[in-house]
């Protein structure tokens, strides 16, 4: 069976091997948590999204291979058919359609309680990324407790379970930490950067009913200014307008989502953000970046104006439904303009090498995806 791989450590070494065609009684992930006795699910892949996370595995900046193997197969964003099923599990039958989530629990106090997302053990476990084989192979075998269910009106976009599972999330946390506020009503939403994480927490916001401004480097008309205004949003180019000229003419934001894998404008958000105001970081910055910032100006505004900074990352299945909710909201409210997000299909695995210069060279690539089963 076909699955795409890289070497953990070695820049540049995706490459496409064969492994073993799972069996339902298989345990993949024995290393970390085996798969209870009749619950495990056999599944057809029909399509795997691929990001930035794909990219930086493959140039060797995180990502390790199972214990005792020397190759990690990559994708997990995922998107499948169930073929079969154990004699325990009764949620799922042959035919539905499934998202994974991505993380396996550890042995912390939060892995046990089903928050595996927050883990607080170092090492974690995710497929596709760490010490866990991914998704993109022909055929996969998990348990059947990390499995969601997509309804069969969102087939065609639910390759985009996992990105949405992550604003999802990430919306909901700072809703939640926020209750701290008692009657906290945020009603303008700033959301940094354009691509797929950045569209799909625009509509989310939009959908929880504030005014929000999508801001981006390049000025419009194009598909990332047409998607977001779509939504219902206001599309800013930074080249145009700064986020604090933003600030000055509407006012300031109660919700920033920072979405644009700078580290810069992590930390300069938080210069415009409002009283009582919610800021939202879902970037992975690599590397080294030094910003200068008025550290004592920020620290006055935010301890005397009540400011809350939210992380977040990775999503449990509930997280993988409130976004597979947004998604199907967004359709009923937005029809047809979250597809315009899947901008290149890739056909198959053995296309493996388009599909990472798609990642790498073509700037404008919103979606990449594979088409394996479909």
């Amino acid at each position: 069976m076909k699955a795409v791989a890289v070497l953990p450590g070695k820049p540049n070494s995706v490459h496409l091997r064969e492994i073993p065609q799972p069996k339902l009684n298989d345990q993949p992930h024995a290393h970390v948590c085996s798969i209870p006795e009749g619950r495990a699910v056999l599944v057809k892949t029909l399509q795997i999204g691929v990001d930035a996370t794909d990219r930086e595995i493959n140039e060797a900046l995180y990502g390790n291979a199972p214990p005792g193997g020397e190759h990690l197969v990559i994708g997990h964003e995922s998107f499948g058919e169930v073929l079969e099923v154990g004699a325990k599990v009764t949620e799922l039958k042959p035919g539905d359609l499934v998202s994974c989530t991505v993380r396996r629990p550890g042995g912390s106090i939060y892995d046990k309680i089903g928050r595996n997302d927050i883990t607080s053990e170092e090492t974690y476990y995710e497929r596709g990324i760490n010490l866990c084989h991914g998704y993109m192979t022909e055929m996969f075998v998990d348990d059947a407790e990390y499995m969601v269910k997509v309804p069969p009106q969102l087939r065609h976009l639910g390759v985009l379970s996992e990105p949405a599972s992550v604003c999802a999330k990430a919306i909901d946390q700072a809703y939640l930490a926020q209750q701290r506020l008692q009657v906290w009503s945020p009603k303008r939403a700033f959301v940094l950067g354009a691509g797929q994480i950045g569209l799909l927490a625009t509509m989310m916001l939009k959908l929880r009913g504030l005014d929000v401004y999508t801001l981006a480097t390049k000025p419009g008309p194009h598909r990332k200014s047409e998607i977001a205004t779509a939504y219902g949003a206001t599309y800013v180019s930074t080249k145009q307008e700064s986020m604090h000229d933003l600030a000055k003419r509407v006012g300031k934001p109660d919700i920033i989502f920072e979405a644009t894998g700078n580290a810069e404008q992590c930390f300069r958000s938080m210069e415009v953000l409002n009283l009582n105001g919610a800021l939202i970081w879902t970037s992975i910055t690599g590397g080294t970046h030094e910003v200068k910032i008025d550290a004592a100006k920020i620290n006055l505004e935010w301890v005397l104006g009540n400011k809350l900074l939210v992380s977040s990352v990775n999503g449990n299945r509930h997280h993988f439904e409130l976004g597979l909710q947004a998604l199907s909201h967004g359709e009923a409210m937005f029809p047809g303009v979250t597809q315009r997000i899947l901008t290149n299909p890739v056909a198959g695995l053995d296309n493996y090498q388009e599909m990472m210069r798609l990642l790498v060279e073509d700037k404008e690539a919103l979606k990449v995806f594979v088409n394996i089963g479909v």
